[in-house]
């Protein structure tokens, strides 16, 4: 089967998609309920469907291709941008779908106490010798545990999935090398890049700092000492600088000089014991909470008028329209209140890379795929337009960086393109080990309670170390 089995499909697809996603001004984001997204993607699979979508989706199952493609996740993202962007795609029900004759079935297991990783170490070894229909066919790995899965042999390499590495000539450089195996393998591929910035909320700028303005704000957080310095400026009026101490984390970490393991040590960075330093002393200060992220007292921050009234969040483009209740009407996002700026340090956090298990017996399918999502240039600049996600696209996101008519309503209108233009260059994922998610997770879990006051700092290590080598049994320290 060719791999350009879609490009006609495609055509007409990205064509009802490119019309159906740009209601208002050109590229700034509507916030629209859940509900109505789905009825709009459905409107483009239908037209593209009365123009032989459907007829050109029939070809997927040829004699070495399954009837089931069974894709595995952590959470809804992959499978919305699935059902957005890929063509042909149509919903049979929350967790099935059909691309032609092909049934589509998720798998959704939350990363909760490690319950994604689990789920996927218990069924890809077992891949070969699975059923057709129950086959593991592709997969979606955060960077905090993406080269474990890369480096594995339960991943199959995106040639033997029909795509050519000439493919990728457009994506950022980090993201290809993140995806490929110590023997130089490329397996892994991304839609997405993943620098980082502060998010700040423009109507305590205000107040604070007297303007909303990025240019005031950058210099109030241009370094440590500076961010430092607004922090106290904030406690006096009432607020915090971030939501809670884990805020602070990624930043550090991401410029760490060394992976979190090396030769089988766990070690501590020079900038995780700086991230330690900096969150006890505002936490102390009063200047931030120890709320932990993601819960339920961290996501206050997200709306006007709570009891957690934090100045910034740290994050990428995912964070601030993926993440921030910017469908929830009364947030804060959904009224255009969040400004960006560079920040104290430049940082990476997070991505998702796309992989095709091995002994799937829908490879042409996965391979489709993982090409439309990740180097169509079409499906590239219809993400950002759409949801303000930042594209594994240089050419594609240099263009938009430079668009008058681009904007973020969640930034108030902002175009922060060219700051995340500027930091996707220099990210390095260099570092990264197999052991990462495990190695946050517990690091913040044990330093909170140093934060709070409930352990010194070598108790709070000691426990850190315990937890690390319970988990993994294979370290020391």
């Amino acid at each position: 089967m060719k791999k350009s089995f879609l490009s006609g499909m495609l055509a007409v697809m990205m064509a009802a998609t490119l019309l159906a996603g740009c209601g208002g001004s050109a590229g700034q984001k509507e916030t629209k309920a859940p509900e109505t997204q789905a009825a709009e993607t459905q409107a483009a699979t239908e037209a593209a469907q009365s123009e032989g979508g459907a007829e050109a989706a029939e070809g997927l199952v040829g004699q070495d291709e399954g009837a089931v493609l069974n894709i595995h996740g952590w959470n809804e993202e992959f499978k919305s941008r699935v059902a957005a962007y890929y063509p042909g795609y149509e919903e049979v029900d929350a967790n099935t779908g059909k691309i032609g004759n092909v049934t589509v079935k998720w798998t959704i297991t939350p990363s909760t106490d490690n319950a994604y990783q689990n789920e996927l170490d218990s069924s890809l070894p077992n891949n070969a010798a699975a059923a057709a229909d129950d086959k593991v066919d592709m997969f979606v790995c955060d960077a905090d545990y993406v080269v474990k899965y890369v480096q594995s042999e339960y991943t199959a390499s995106i040639a033997d999935l029909g795509i050519d590495e000439a493919e990728l000539a457009n994506q950022y450089q980090y993201t290809i090398d993140v995806g490929t195996d110590q023997n130089g393998t490329i397996k892994g591929l991304s839609w997405q890049a993943c620098p980082g910035v502060l998010i700040y909320n423009r109507a305590i700028a205000k107040e604070v700092l007297g303007s909303d303005d990025p240019a005031t704000v950058q210099e109030a957080v241009k370094d440590w000492d500076a961010f430092n310095a607004t922090a106290a400026k904030l406690k006096e009026a009432g607020y915090t600088i971030t939501s809670g101490a884990d805020d602070l984390y990624r930043v550090f970490n991401d410029n760490a000089s060394q992976p979190c393991v090396v030769d089988g040590k766990i070690v501590i960075d020079d900038q995780t014991k700086a991230w330690v330093d900096e969150a006890k002393m505002l936490v102390d200060g009063g200047m931030t909470n120890t709320y932990s992220l993601w819960g339920d007292e961290w996501n206050k921050g997200f709306f006007p008028n709570t009891e957690n009234k934090p100045f910034c969040y740290f994050g990428p483009a995912w964070l601030i329209d993926f993440c921030m209740a910017a469908d929830d009407a009364s947030s804060i996002a959904a009224n255009g209140g969040w400004g960006a700026v560079e920040g104290p340090m430049g940082f990476s956090w997070g991505g998702t890379w796309i992989l095709g298990a091995a002994d799937t017996d829908n490879p042409t399918l996965v391979g489709d795929i993982m090409r439309v999502l990740t180097t169509n240039d079409e499906t590239m600049k219809q993400i950002v337009v759409d949801v303000n996600d930042f594209a594994n696209n240089k050419p594609v996101m240099n263009e938009m960086a430079q668009d008058p008519n681009y904007s973020d309503a969640v930034l108030g209108g902002q175009n922060a393109l060219p700051m995340f233009c500027a930091g996707a260059e220099k990210i390095s994922k260099s570092n990264l080990t197999i052991y990462d998610q495990g190695y946050t997770e517990e690091i913040q879990k044990a330093m909170k309670n140093y934060f709070e006051g409930n352990a010194t700092y070598e108790e709070a290590l000691e426990q850190f170390y315990k937890a690390m080598i319970e988990k993994y049994p294979e370290l020391t320290h």
